[in-house]
């Protein structure tokens, strides 16, 4: 306790970093605070309450902004396709990749893509959101017309000004800003999770409670561990005399990520399984066999549900690691540093050692993300309460521990920048920014 104490007398003491810190704390407080203001027009006692299916999934991200017909409504989610559409871009299409190696001008030019196609996202979603989501509520109290328009205008300056958001905290605070916001929107469920489950075991009694609170400090624990396991790949640099003096020679290390593909395969995998039980309604009343893949695959804590589920998730896991992770790149870097993995030759033997590490290292980390993405239909079967079960895994689990062991990262740097001790016993967090460096 004396040294966690010292520790946060340590990072206030940065004024640097106190600062960055402050930044945050305010730009995520505006944050919160939109996500109450409801759009003009609408009625809030009339509104459906929380989501669920996809639209839950989209809710849980944004805090409760969603079913709250806010301004904030579609939050950062429509920047974010925006940025995986063009991530799959660059990939794809030679235009792209082209202007990705362009380096400063060609990333300006992709940022500036990538916001005018947030804009037209943010507009498509906003119809559907409105279609869908408030006007079968009732809740609203003008013209559909004068309200279709209005709301359209404001969840796109709402979701531009979350955007902006994202980039200031980046930039003045501390972590990276949209994950921060995705983070911030998750957490602020947790509380009411909790009390309305100690409100429910409260009857049944609190030693279940203590064991749900154990399971839960051990899932984490796994999930720390599964997001930050690395295979670590030896590279050997030749020296080279410049101006008499000696560069290189030292041995480094090229940390492969065991999920690399990080909550990606999840999110992809869960827009997917709306896709039978919304096609077996269409032959539901003629065939009682479309009757039964619908109820089926409606129920998430079914078997079959989480099957399909784990297995979509591990074959998008290969997919968005084989499309994020270039071998053939890494080991072109490596040749043009004059740097080689000892006892294989540069060029494409290197390639395909690197990308035989991959394939070895991807199967078991599909396998444990897909365990951990089933894990809140385990916890609701075995007695969890739905709100406090999504806790147990999924993508709200990865995307707050990946978070948070961001932030943890970037505070620790500050403190072995400024001599202090660092905020784990070794003083030095495992992957942080020095274990990263691969020339």
């Amino acid at each position: 306790m004396k040294k966690f104490i010292s520790t946060v007398k340590n990072i206030f003491s940065i004024e640097d970093l106190r600062i960055r810190i402050l930044n945050t704390i305010g730009f995520l407080i505006v944050f919160r605070l939109g996500s109450f203001i409801v759009l003009p027009g609408v009625d809030p006692s009339k509104l459906g309450g929380p989501q669920e299916g996809i639209f839950g999934l989209i809710d849980t991200f944004l805090g409760g902004a969603f079913s709250n017909a806010s301004i904030f409504g579609l939050g950062i989610m429509p920047y974010i396709s925006a940025s995986i559409v063009l991530q799959l871009l660059t990939v794809g299409v030679p235009y792209f990749q082209k202007m990705q190696k362009e380096g400063e001008s060609g990333r300006k030019r992709i940022n500036q893509i990538t916001r005018v196609l947030t804009i037209l996202i943010t507009i498509a979603q906003g119809i559907g959101y409105v279609s869908a989501t408030i006007l079968p509520t009732g809740a609203v109290m003008v013209s559909t017309t004068l309200f279709m328009f209005s709301s359209l205008v404001l969840l796109s300056a709402g979701t531009m000004f979350c955007m902006w958001l994202g980039e200031k905290i980046t930039e003045k605070g501390i972590g990276n800003g949209i994950s921060m916001l995705i983070m911030i929107g998750i957490i602020s469920r947790f509380p009411g999770a909790i009390i309305a489950e100690v409100l429910e075991k409260n009857t049944s009694g609190m030693l279940l409670l203590l064991i749900e609170a154990a399971v839960l400090f051990f899932v984490v624990l796994c999930v720390i561990a599964l997001t930050e396991a690395t295979r670590r790949i030896p590279v050997q640099y030749a020296k080279q005399v410049v101006g008499g003096k000696v560069y290189g020679g030292q041995r480094q290390y090229i940390p492969i990520k065991v999920n690399a593909s990080g909550v990606m395969p999840i999110i992809f995998a869960q827009s997917l399984m709306f896709v039978p039980a919304l096609i077996a309604q269409i032959w539901a009343s003629e065939s009682d066999i479309a009757n039964y893949i619908g109820t089926t695959f409606s129920d998430f804590t079914s078997w079959q549900y989480n099957l399909l589920f784990a297995v979509l998730i591990i074959i998008f896991t290969f997919f968005y690691t084989a499309i994020t992770v270039n071998p053939e790149q890494i080991a072109e870097d490596m040749k043009r540093n004059g740097g080689f993995v000892p006892g294989i030759k540069p060029g494409a033997p290197t390639s395909e050692f690197i990308d035989g590490i991959i394939s070895k290292i991807t199967l078991p980390g599909s396998i444990l993300l897909a365990l951990v993405a089933i894990l809140p239909a385990l916890a609701i079967v075995s007695g969890v309460g739905a709100e406090f079960a999504q806790f147990y895994g999924g993508t709200s689990l990865l995307i707050m521990v990946g978070v948070i062991m961001d932030t943890l990262r970037q505070i620790e740097s500050y403190l072995l920048m400024r001599h202090y001790e660092g905020m784990m016993k070794s003083g030095n967090m495992k992957n942080s920014a020095s274990n990263y460096q691969v020339a």
